[in-house]
């Protein structure tokens, strides 16, 4: 049997078969795909209120939705300043096929060797960014939507298995990338956007991300020797030494005081368990799923306030007496909010914080507070706006790269790469739940 791909059991420090240029490219490469991955899905969230005004331009002559209120039913007029159609319909075009991947991927993906995986996410990429430039209708900009969640979802899970054959290092990279996704994608849709460019024209500039991944991973990253890129991977055996073994972290009975003195192990599913395993069994997997809701709970919670925010407030929230118009208040919404995430993803390698929970309760604060603001609009100014969203992006960013780092942590050779999979579901489920709530939310302000 050929050596087995290596993957990054020592805890902390990168392997000492890599070289320090070897070490800084695969970080590097890291950053880049985190920030390609994520830029389609970021843009189009960014551009979903540019995506409703322009559809309704083309099917209607009156104005449009960001220069008067639209009249909503029977002739009432609305006191909010309302899109005809929620952003949180670009949304749930953006998450709910990512979701989908997510769910059903653990399950089959590693039957997909990485290259091809990486083809079909430039491919879906580009795909995004064309279909919506020059869409004409609703129905086609949402396709264009649908591509950039595929690219994103597969993407996603796919980067994040991936990590498990590099130094655990690269992952701080991959988390940073991520946030640099938003801010790019946001600051240059709304600078651009904001400096007399079309939305259609700025789309089609940003077809050079696609291109930045393929180089990112086929020309930057340094691969371990075996690593099968154009062939399924074997599980590989894994002997689980004793002298590595401890409590699963992962597990019922809580080990987080012990844990927190800084004692090294392995996820395993025995304690004792000193043998030659193979291939992870259904039960097994089903075993680590249950184990991954204490970490996949708090993290759903997070995302699923913050992108109720996002999508299902932000929009609502319209000062007509600020010097920015509604569709660039909204712009600069959705970036100080990038930019906060951004910050809080890059912050692995000087503070890690585990209570992902404590991170949901913030998160739900600041939520019920922008929804009663939205209702009594009480809120003097977009400038406290500006500082409420960018304090939730710092939350939903610490709460996404902590909960990888430490499932990556703490679970053992064997489950790594599955658990990493597993475990990506949370953010895409708490953002699928967010955006069906923000539907009525939207209804019922805009009937006000």
């Amino acid at each position: 049997m050929d050596q087995a791909v290596s993957v990054n059991a020592d805890p902390d420090m990168p392997s000492d078969s890599e070289g320090r240029s070897s070490r800084w490219r695969n970080w590097t490469g890291f950053w880049l795909l985190g920030l390609c991955n994520n830029f389609a899905y970021v843009v189009m969230l960014s551009a979903a209120h540019d995506i409703l005004n322009q559809q309704g331009s083309h099917n209607s002559t009156s104005p449009t939705p960001s220069t008067v209120a639209l009249d909503v039913e029977d002739g009432k007029i609305s006191r909010y300043d309302c899109s005809p159609v929620s952003t949180a319909a670009v949304l749930l075009a953006d998450i709910l096929p990512t979701l989908m991947i997510k769910f059903s991927a653990p399950f089959f993906i590693h039957n997909l060797p990485y290259g091809f995986r990486v083809l079909v996410c430039v491919a879906t990429a580009i795909a995004s960014f064309l279909v919506v430039s020059f869409s004409s209708t609703m129905w086609i900009s949402v396709l264009g939507v649908i591509f950039a969640s595929v690219s994103a979802g597969l993407g996603e899970l796919s980067f994040l298995s991936l990590t498990v054959f590099f130094s655990r290092d690269v992952l701080g990279g991959w988390g940073s990338g991520t946030g640099g996704a938003g801010v790019a994608g946001a600051l240059l849709y709304s600078g651009l956007t904001q400096a007399g460019l079309s939305p259609r024209n700025t789309l089609l500039i940003m077809l050079v991300i696609p291109v930045a991944m393929v180089i990112s991973y086929f020309f930057l990253l340094v691969f371990p020797p075996s690593f099968p890129q154009w062939k399924c991977r074997e599980v590989e055996s894994v002997r689980v030494k004793e002298s590595q073994s401890r409590q699963p972290l992962l597990d019922d009975t809580d080990e987080e005081e012990e844990r927190e003195k800084g004692a090294e192990g392995v996820f395993i599913m025995s304690a004792c368990e000193d043998k030659v395993t193979g291939p992870l069994t259904c039960i097994e997997k089903l075993h680590i799923t249950k184990g991954l809701l204490r970490f996949v709970v708090p993290l759903g919670v997070v995302y699923f306030a913050e992108y109720f925010i996002n999508q299902g407030l932000l929009e609502l929230l319209y000062f007509p007496n600020f010097y920015l118009s509604h569709a660039e208040q909204y712009r600069w919404y959705q970036t100080l909010y990038q930019v906060g995430v951004l910050v809080s993803r890059s912050s692995l390698c000087c503070v890690k914080f585990r209570r992902i929970w404590a991170l949901s309760l913030l998160q739900c604060v600041n939520a019920v507070l922008l929804l009663l603001s939205v209702y009594y609009q009480f809120l003097p100014s977009a400038w406290l706006v500006f500082v409420i969203v960018l304090y939730e992006g710092l939350l939903g960013g610490a709460a996404y790269v902590n909960t990888f780092y430490f499932i990556s942590k703490e679970t053992g050779d064997r489950q790594r790469e599955f658990a990493m999979v597993a475990a990506s579901v949370g953010d895409s489920l708490g953002i699928a739940i967010s955006g069906l709530i923000a539907f009525p939310v939207h209804r019922y302000f805009c009937s006000l």
